[in-house]
């Protein structure tokens, strides 16, 4: 409670002024400065806080937008994916049935759940090794269906009239009831007689009644015979492409006419050479 005195002296010749004051009342002067300094401390530290809050938050809000529309745009892409996915695995199924195949790989009708983005691609990636596997073995299944149906004798080997079908019938020669093994296609002689697929020469000589006959192989244990040759164009261990000339119709063996005698073979089993056929040889009078 102590009392003090200020003096104001402003220069020489002015009177001077002089103030009485208490301890508390230069406390309350220092106190009130204190305040005021600490209000403008906190209030210049708030201002610049809060500016680089709200920098930041700004920023960080477009991140998460940045990163919303990057999350929307790769669950499209995803969606996208599982439809293309779905797109060819119905196809890949499609091709088996044509290929012949029955059972795909199981993962191949695997979904997507509600997992992870993660989880997701890896069921997508399983789906895609699916499907390559599949559509490998469609491949291999189609090439070997190929090589197959070309070694199909489907080509008539000369233009004729079918004078004698498969199977029993009287034989003209004996005039008894026999077996055919094969059918009988009259045509003018020394015509060509061609090899009705691609394949490998096993015999060609005379063969018995045949006369001069030539025997094929085309694969997968399908052959074929042609006997009464006139003159042999091929011999032993020669391959001969579809159309390629094997000989000439003749008359030769046991024979009672100018003919071809044609024989289709599966696993040694004579088969009907008709069903083979896509290309009938009907008459041709040249």
């Amino acid at each position: 409670m102590k009392d003090h005195t200020i003096i104001f002296v402003p220069h020489t010749r002015a009177r001077f002024r002089k103030w009485r004051i208490t301890s508390r009342q230069i406390m309350g002067v220092a106190g009130a400065l204190v305040f005021l300094l600490a209000v403008s401390v906190f209030t210049t530290w708030s201002f610049f806080t809060n500016t680089v809050d709200r920098s930041e938050l700004k920023r960080v809000r477009a991140e998460n937008e940045e990163l919303r529309l990057t999350n929307r745009s790769f669950e499209g892409s995803i969606l996208g994916l599982e439809k293309q996915l779905n797109d060819f695995e119905e196809r890949t199924r499609r091709l088996a049935i044509v290929a012949g195949l029955e059972n795909l790989s199981p993962a191949s009708e695997a979904g997507i759940g509600g997992g992870s983005y993660a989880e997701s691609l890896d069921v997508l990636a399983q789906r895609a090794d699916a499907v390559v596997g599949d559509l490998g073995r469609i491949t291999g299944r189609l090439d070997e269906n190929g090589r197959w149906q070309r070694a199909m004798p489907t080509l008539a080997p000369v233009r004729g009239i079918l004078t004698s079908g498969f199977g029993y019938r009287r034989d003209p020669v004996t005039g008894r009831r026999a077996n055919h093994l094969g059918v009988d296609i009259a045509t003018a002689p020394g015509r060509e007689v061609l090899a009705p697929a691609p394949g490998l020469v096993v015999q060609a000589g005379r063969v018995g009644g045949l006369g001069n006959a030539v025997y094929v192989s085309h694969g997968y244990g399908v052959t074929t015979r042609y006997g009464h040759l006139s003159r042999i164009s091929v011999v032993p261990g020669q391959r001969v492409e579809e159309g390629e000339t094997l000989g000439l119709v003749g008359s030769t063996g046991k024979s009672t006419g100018y003919h071809l005698h044609y024989e289709v073979r599966e696993n040694g089993q004579p088969k009907n050479p008709i069903y083979y056929l896509l290309d009938w040889p009907r008459a041709n009078s040249s």
